[in-house]
Parts: C-alpha cells; structure tokens; sequence
C-alpha cells in the first residue's frame, strides 16, 4: 500500500463566524504568543525575537517583505512571521524513535499541521526501498550513496536539483554551480511556480524581472494599486507600509475577487490605538474583478486614459517619455482601439464607472505604483497581464522615478535571491561564460527543466534522481496524484529540510531525509561563525545570522550540505575548493562577486547593517531590452469560456499557514475555524446548484476531456464574483492540471481552474 499522496480526506469540526472588518490589531499579537511560547518556550523566543529582521540579526524565514532601511521598530516583524520563528525553534524534537515508531504509511495518515507540529528533525534519515521506516544514516553514508546514484546515471540530465525560497544565497550559488559542475542545467525552483510570469513579463518588456520600487516609494506614493495580493496574510508587515501611505495622503485601489480583510482597514499592534481596536482604512477603492479578469480591467483604464487624452490634450499621456523611452506605442493603441466597452465589462466583471473612476484615481495621481502577486501570475494569460500593467506605467510615464513603478511582491523571503545567485534552468550565456571562466569547467548550454517540465521528465522515466534544497516539492507542485506518480518513479529522491512533510512520505525507490540549521541557529564552522546574505522584494541584500543553540549537534548547514555532496559526487572532476567554502563562507561570496554583476565588494557591503541595494537600471530609466527602450506590447484577450453549470476557482492560503506550511486550522479573517477542506462560493452559485452552507461537496475540475476529483469539503457561502469560487491549498492541489500552464513562463494555472461541483454522496 502506498502512502497518499494527498491530505487526509476527512472534516474536523468547522465554526464558522463573519469575516472581519480589519486586520491585525490585539488578537495578532496574542496569537502571536501563543505559538512561540508553545512551541519554543518564553526564553527562547524572546532570544529570536530580539534578532528577528533586525540589522545583523536574521531574515525572517516567511515572507520577502523588505525591512525598513532606516530606524527599525524592535518589533519588526508579523504575526506569520513569529509563526515560522516559533516552528522553527520549537523545542519538540523527532529522531530515529520517532521514525522507527511510525511507519511512512502512518505518517500520511496524519495532517500536514500534525506533520509540522511533531518537531525538528534531529539526524539524517534513510527509507530503503520496499521498507516501510525510515532509518538513521550517517552523514557520510549518505552522501556516498547520493553520489553513487548520480554517477550512474546515463546521463547528468538524469538527475533534477529543486530550489526554494527558504535557500540563502551562498546556498543557491554553491548549490547551480554542483549541479552545473555535475553536468546539467536542471534546477527547477520554486518561483517557476509563483513569480515566473513576472520575471518573463518584465524581462521582455522593461529588461529586468525585478520590481523597481522601494519601501519608502510605496509608503510616499500618491496611488496604490495593488491586484490579486491579500497581503494581511500573505504579508502581513505590508501593512504597517500600507498604513503609512495612506497617512501620507496616498491612495489605495485593490484588485481582487474577494475584499480581503487585509486591504480593509488594519489595527497597528504596536500602537496604543491598534490594541484598543481602533483601525486604519485602507483600500479607498476595491474593484472584485472576475477571475482571469484582470487583463480585460486594464484594457479598459488603458482606453479611458486614450479617451481623456482625446479631451485634454498633454494632460494624461506622457508622450514626451513615450518619445525618449519607448518602442511599439503606436501598435499597442490601434489593437486597444479594437476592443469594446462592452467586452470590457462582460470579462472583467466590473462596471464601466468602476473602472473609470480607478482610472481617474491612477491618472490624477502626481505618482503610482503597482503591486501584485499570484493573483495575477498563475493563469494561462498572465505575462500578457502583467506585460499590460508595464502597458499602463509607461503611457503614463510612470516608472524609473520615486515613488512610481511595478512592484511584483515575492512570497518565499529569498525566492528572489535564488533567481539572483543563477538558480534558473535557462540562464544567459554571459553568466555561464563567467562561471566558466572562474571556476574552469564546461557549463552546460541546454536548456534544463523547470518545475512542470522536471515533473513530466520524473514521470516519464527520463529523471531518475530527485533533489530538494528545501520545500515541500509533492505539495507545493499542481496535479498531486501526477507529481506523486512521478517522483514514486525516481531510483532517489532526497529533501534538506527543517521539519517533517508529505513531501517525505511520496517518495522514490529509495528516499533520504537531510537535516539542515534554520536561519536562527548559530552556524559554525572551522573557520568560526558564519552568516549569509539573503534578497528582498526590493532588490536588497542583507545578512542574516542565527544565534541560537542548533536543534541538534547532528545538523548541517545549507552550505556545508552542498559542498561536500560536491565532494562525494564530483571528486577529482572538479578543482573547486568545496572544503574551503565550507570552512569560511567570505569564500563562496568572493566568488559571487567574481561571477554576479552588482556584487562588488561583497564581503565588506554585507556587513553593513541594513545591507545593500543591487544596481536596477529602471530606476535611472535605462532599459536592458533589445530595443534599449521600455517596450509596449499587444496582449489580446483570451477569456476562459466556461460551459454551463462550470465555475473558476482559485487556490489561496489560509491565515494559518505559509505557503505549503500549515501552523493551525483556521483562517480567522475569512471567518473560519478548525477546518480547511473548505470551498468559498457565490450565494447565487450555491442557489442555482441547490446548495446550502456548509453542505459537502466533491469538486471536479475539467481540462481536455480530463476530470480530476477531491472529496468532501465544506460549502462556505462569501462575497466573491458570480462564477467565481475559492479553495485552500494543497487540499485543492489534486485539481490543478499539470497540462495547464502559463503561456511562456509555464506556472501552473492555480488561479483559473474549471470545475463543477455536486453534493459528496
């Protein structure tokens, strides 16, 4: 019997209240108590605390919200930031009678919050094939019996080397130049799922994939759009920033199917009004976009800024920046003219007032910024999306000056980091000639896998071995029974981790469990303590150093890992000095600097407090494209057509959760206590399908004649768009198709699913 793949199938006991009107304030930071003090106790969660996102203490493992550059709050950090603290300086721990008390099949019996909960993994572990525990496995053992496997393999391109964003950035740069050294350009990562369509959006059309904003741009600017972000969960610090632009005078437009409560109104913990419940409001305008409707919403704003610029000529339209910096207006303006009103309505959802009257607000504005996340990354349409958000900066003028510009928010706090560092299955010939050129091997030059295209290879048979720098790759990845199949193929799979997941559980012939420090545990090494830099949001660079006593003396460092997997795997192969860098990490980032542009002196700006910020031409309004210019783009409209009785749905995180980590049950914003098999419908929806509250459901998702199911979740009537509705993840994972992607960047399409949905017999 194989482990499932997929969370237990079975309802806990649901309570279910009002969501509510704002966000954080008292009952945050109470929350935010009660899970350190559980988990790591008073002493040593104050000790994390103290260091936590502060100048020469450690990055948060959660969100890549910046830090402030300047005077920084004691208490810089969120609610779900103190969530990832506390589960990674819980003082439970799980070793070799744990695993030996419970078989790998009892273990995917349990929850993915059970699976976080029961502690920190302590010592390397080994699942034989065919046996049913794990076992204890020296470290040296298993690195002999990793290398053992990929030197027989046929080919390097066997073998496939997983990234996420938890990875310091001498990890990622140690970690693809293994992998390049070993022979191949396979190195999917976790942004291939979420931000990919941002940097291919970008990229092509302003030459940097990066956001071109600062935090103080975003607390001065006079207009904040913010579309398909819910960042009272997801970011939660972005709203102390959001408080202040509104202070300032700044305004605030959300884009969104549903009115998060996060972009409503938000209660400062840290002041004295927040505690007592007194809030901030936020967002003066909320457009509920339909889902996928978000290009139709710019093209609309686009034609009335044309329409104003008819009636006022010079006043809207910043032709003498379209003159100097652009290339393709003309272009872009006759296809826009093609498009009615009346099908901007139809697929956007919103009226045309509404959109006229964000417009007005975007337009009349001295300055704008727009921010996004997955609500607009993970459709099949989304580089066309966001490539019209550039579409809408530059016919305005707005960006490469304070406090204007794009803004792509990262999720994983050093996602963008690994991209940086050359974690990318397709990285240019210049940063390959350079890594060539300093560490005297032959790169690669074929393309590799990203994340869709590893799964298809492991399920294919044409990936043999599997490797995870951190993450929980079986429940992060779409189409679950799919990417459980294909990784039940590989003769090896191996995940460095902190703390247990079903990705450990689905599982190759053979599997390995590596044990590795977290970002608040000392790292030392012969040469003494060391820390790491990590990337923000923003295009910052900064140190991060843990202080506190490693879960076990057993562990070893992201780095440490690498280096000597390099070791066993390359041996003679490679003249790199992999023991050196394990001793010192100023090594590792002199050869960053020697291979990374905007790295200069990396040693010495690392060790400034507060860090540094790479070099990002768009903000001097230099443009690295083809042309030397910002490039307008046409991006026809390709709505989703929906079949009767069929709805879109949307994957999103509960309150409770980061990403595929699940801290507790419930999602208080949304209302929602102790259940997570839970789906958010449109009243009307329900009404048409006989449906009542909290009736459970199968949900059913269709793609080229293809039906997938998951069982038994709970209706939740919600203010969300007809034809619209909503469901956590991994729960709903097993309903995206692998086939369904970004055109382009290839992100799995968890934001437009086609489903039905029928009462669970």
């Amino acid at each position: 019997m194989q482990p499932d793949a997929e969370p237990p199938r079975k309802l806990l006991n649901l309570e279910r209240g009002a969501p509510k009107e704002k966000a954080v304030g008292r009952k945050a930071v109470t929350n935010s108590l009660k899970h350190l003090h559980g988990q790591a106790g008073t002493k040593r969660s104050a000790q994390a605390l103290y260091r936590l996102n502060q100048k020469g203490g450690f990055d948060c493992p959660s969100c890549a919200w910046p830090d402030p550059d300047d005077e920084r709050s004691r208490f810089e950090f969120c609610e779900n930031g103190a969530k990832a603290v506390a589960t990674e300086t819980t003082r439970k721990r799980i070793g070799a009678e744990f695993f030996e008390k419970y078989s790998v099949t009892e273990l995917a019996e349990q929850s993915d919050y059970w699976l976080n909960d029961v502690g920190r993994l302590t010592t390397p572990m080994v699942l034989e094939k065919e046996a049913s525990h794990y076992r204890p496995i020296s470290w040296d053992d298993a690195f002999s019996l990793i290398a053992e496997e990929l030197q027989s393999l046929d080919s390097p391109d066997e073998a496939a080397f997983y990234t996420s964003g938890r990875a310091s950035n001498e990890a990622a740069f140690l970690y693809q130049l293994f992998a390049r050294q070993f022979g191949t350009n396979n190195l999917p990562d976790c942004s291939n799922m979420c931000h990919e369509s941002s940097g291919s959006a970008l990229t092509e059309t302003i030459g940097v994939g990066k956001g071109t904003v600062t935090l103080e741009d975003i607390e001065k600017t006079d207009c904040l759009m913010i579309f398909g972000q819910n960042p009272g969960t997801n970011h939660p610090r972005m709203l102390s920033s959001l408080e202040k632009t509104v202070q300032n005078g700044g305004k605030i437009i959300s884009v969104n199917p549903l009115f998060e409560t996060g972009l409503k109104a938000f209660s400062h913990p840290q002041k004295l009004s927040g505690i007592l419940g007194k809030a901030t409001p936020l967002a003066s305008q909320h457009l509920p976009v339909r889902l996928n409707g978000d290009l139709a919403l710019l093209k609309g704003m686009l034609k009335c800024i044309l329409e104003n610029e008819a009636t006022s000529p010079g006043g809207v339209i910043d032709q003498k920046f379209i003159a100097e910096h652009t290339c393709g207006y003309e272009a872009m303006v006759d296809d826009l003219e093609k498009v009615s009103w009346s099908t901007i309505v139809e697929q956007s959802g919103l009226s045309e007032e509404e959109i006229r009257r964000a417009t007005r607000t975007f337009t009349e504005s001295e300055e704008a910024i727009t921010c996004w996340a997955m609500g607009l990354t993970q459709h099949r349409n989304s580089v066309a999306t966001i490539r019209e958000v550039v579409n809408l900066h530059l016919i305005t003028g707005k960006i490469g000056r304070p406090r204007s510009g794009l803004c792509p928010v990262r999720g994983h706090s050093n996602v963008q980091g690994d991209r940086t560092m050359g974690i990318w299955e397709k990285m240019p010939e210049s940063f390959l000639q350079t890594l060539e050129n300093v560490f005297d091997f032959q790169a690669p030059r074929e393309h590799g896998y990203d994340t869709v295209d590893a799964i298809r290879a492991m399920h294919a048979g044409q990936v043999q071995v599997f490797f995870g720098l951190g993450g929980n790759f079986l429940s992060a990845s779409p189409d679950t029974h799919y990417t459980a199949a294909a990784l039940r193929k590989c003769r090896l799979t191996v995940q460095v981790s902190t703390k247990l997941n079903r990705g450990h559980l689905v599982t190759g012939d053979r599997a390995l469990i590596l044990p590795c420090l977290g970002r608040t545990e000392t790292d030392l090494q012969a040469s003494g303590p060391q820390f790491v830099t990590t990337e923000n949001s923003m295009g910052v660079i900064q140190s991060s150093e843990g202080r506190l006593e490693p879960a076990s003396p057993d562990l070893l460092s992201e780095p440490a890992i690498i280096c000597r997997l390099a070791r066993a795997t390359l041996g003679e192969r490679s003249t790199t000095p992999w023991e050196s860098f394990e001793e010192n990490y100023d090594r590792i980032r002199e050869k960053i600097e020697a291979v990374v542009p905007g790295f200069e002196d990396f040693n010495q700006r690392a060790r400034r407090k507060g860090g540094f910020y790479l070099p990002n031409g768009v903000k001097e309004r230099v443009f690295e494209t083809d042309s030397g210019k910002a490039e307008f783009s046409i991006n026809p409209l390709s709505p989703i057509q929906l079949e009767e009785g069929q709805l879109l749905l949307q994957t999103f995180r509960s309150h409770d959760q980061f990403n595929t980590t699940i801290y507790g049950n419930n999602d208080r914003y949304r209302g929602i206590q102790n259940e997570r098999r839970i789906i958010f419908m449109n009243r009307e929806d329900m009404k048409e399908r006989n449906l009542v509250a909290e009736q459970p459901v199968n949900i059913t998702s269709h793609f080229q004649g293809v039906e997938r199911t998951a069982e038994l979740f709970l209706v939740i009537p919600y203010d969300t768009p007809k034809g619209c509705a909503a469901a956590y993840y991994p729960e709903a994972n097993v309903l995206v198709p692998v086939e369904s992607a970004a055109e382009t960047s290839q992100t799995p399409t968890s934001k437009s699913i086609v489903i039905t949905v029928a009462a669970h017999r």
